[in-house]
């Protein structure tokens, strides 16, 4: 059974930067990437960044290229989101997932955390 649990989470004001980070415990199976999503209240789950164990390859939305950066320490099994220039418009629950593949699509995802609030005052 894989099991991820999510840090990093919180209240911040606009323009602040949060690092989210999501280590898996125990087995890790064939998990291929980590994923990262957001959701908002009446939102669909948001697909954010996608991050190859493996390669170190990443995928993001176009919604956060170049304010949003995935990284992961493949020793540690752990996963990083580091998150710049927060707005408003940000605020939302944050989680990350596991799958066996490499992709942007929310359903290919199978294991997931436990999904972490953050925040942004303006």
């Amino acid at each position: 059974q894989v099991q991820l649990v999510e840090s990093g989470g919180g209240r911040v004001q606009a323009g602040d930067s949060l690092k989210r980070s999501c280590t898996h415990a125990g087995r890790t199976g064939r998990d291929e990437a980590m994923g990262w999503f957001r959701q908002s209240p009446g939102k669909e789950r948001e697909f954010l960044a996608t991050i190859s164990w493996t390669t170190g390859a990443t995928i993001y939305a176009d919604s956060v290229k170049g304010q949003f950066t995935a990284s992961r320490d493949y020793a540690k099994k752990t996963g990083y989101l580091q998150m710049n220039n927060l707005k408003p418009g940000d605020t939302a629950v944050y989680y990350c997932a596991a799958s066996v593949g490499f992709s942007k699509v929310v359903s290919e995802y199978d294991y997931w955390g436990q999904g972490t609030q953050v925040t942004v005052s303006s």
